[in-house]
């Protein structure tokens, strides 16, 4: 790719790990390299689950923890660890110049709570490969974030049968 954007996906409704997988399998059929880091997220999803099955060009690495609590205010060491991790080797894809795309998969939440620097990520963006197209997911994203991307969307909950008690379901929501 000639120019490489950024782009956020965002709000409280459900679907934006799943925009960017489409995205990703877009990517893949027109022989474009794709890095995936999903942070926070310890448990396989159904999206990469797939991805896995179906193709070799897709690099994914996962930094989740099999832990559904973080405190924003005081998170484990566990969790940051995990996180910083998660976000180094995504900035040696971004950098190394093998990949058109990196998606940080729920990058959005770990900031929110903390288990990463708003100014990382933000020095990340600033100076990342023109050729490359970054993809930020997740709720809450910093508003910090907004200035740098270049396409913000918003998914937006009207409904949701979760409300009624409906859990979560395989293949469906994970």
């Amino acid at each position: 790719m000639k120019k490489g954007y950024i782009q956020i996906y965002t709000g409280e409704g459900k679907g934006k790990t799943t925009a960017a997988v489409g995205l990703a399998i877009r990517a893949i059929a027109a022989n474009l390299k794709v890095f995936f880091c999903q942070f926070l997220k310890g448990k396989e999803s159904g999206e990469l689950g797939f991805l896995r099955k179906v193709t070799g060009e897709i690099d994914i690495y996962r930094c989740g923890l099999n832990k559904f609590c973080v405190n924003r205010d005081n998170p484990g060491t566990d969790q940051i660890e995990a996180a910083k991790k998660g976000f180094e080797i995504s900035k040696e894809a971004i950098f190394s110049g093998n990949y058109d795309i990196v998606i940080l998969d729920e990058i959005n939440v770990a900031l929110y709570f903390n288990l990463l620097k708003i100014e990382d990520v933000l020095h990340v963006l600033k100076n990342k490969p023109s050729s490359v197209e970054i993809i930020l997911t997740g709720r809450n994203a910093p508003k910090e974030l907004y200035d740098y991307a270049d396409l913000i969307s918003e998914i937006r909950e009207i409904k949701h049968y979760f409300h009624k008690g409906v859990r979560a379901r395989k293949g469906i929501e994970y």
